[in-house]
């Protein structure tokens, strides 16, 4: 009788662990896709900031709630905006994300460009009066 209450008990508690293995991996995953607002370059997973840590732990407590990844998704956007995305989604609002380094790339070379053009033109000159 012992030994198969020991066996119940035994079961239960691996049935129990793997679930909070699941759920950990689960929010880990979360946590992966989701940008830290204060580091901005890194994943609330990988973030050391103590804001990451508080939303790891929240995405935590929805996981063991059964929130699905949608709903987390959606407060977490709801709460701090489509930049915690690293992939928001493309509307009006993200296209600064989505195509400013782009832009910012383009206006860089774009300034390259016309520096390198201006300073060739001014040697023609310079070597041109002589």
């Amino acid at each position: 009788m012992i030994s198969r209450f020991a066996l119940l008990l035994l079961a239960c508690m691996c049935c129990a662990h793997a679930q909070e293995s699941r759920d950990d991996e689960r929010a880990r995953h979360l946590a992966e896709r989701f940008r830290c607002v204060v580091c901005q370059n890194q994943s609330l997973a990988d973030s050391n900031a103590n804001l990451a840590a508080d939303l790891r732990a929240r995405i935590r407590e929805q996981v063991e709630q059964g929130a699905s990844d949608e709903q987390i998704q959606a407060y977490m956007v709801r709460r701090y905006g489509d930049f915690v995305l690293y992939r928001p989604p493309m509307k009006p609002v993200t296209w600064a994300l989505w195509f400013g380094p782009l832009a910012v790339l383009l206006a860089g070379a774009l300034a390259m460009a016309m520096h390198i053009r201006r300073a060739r033109n001014a040697r023609r000159q310079r070597s041109s009066n002589r």
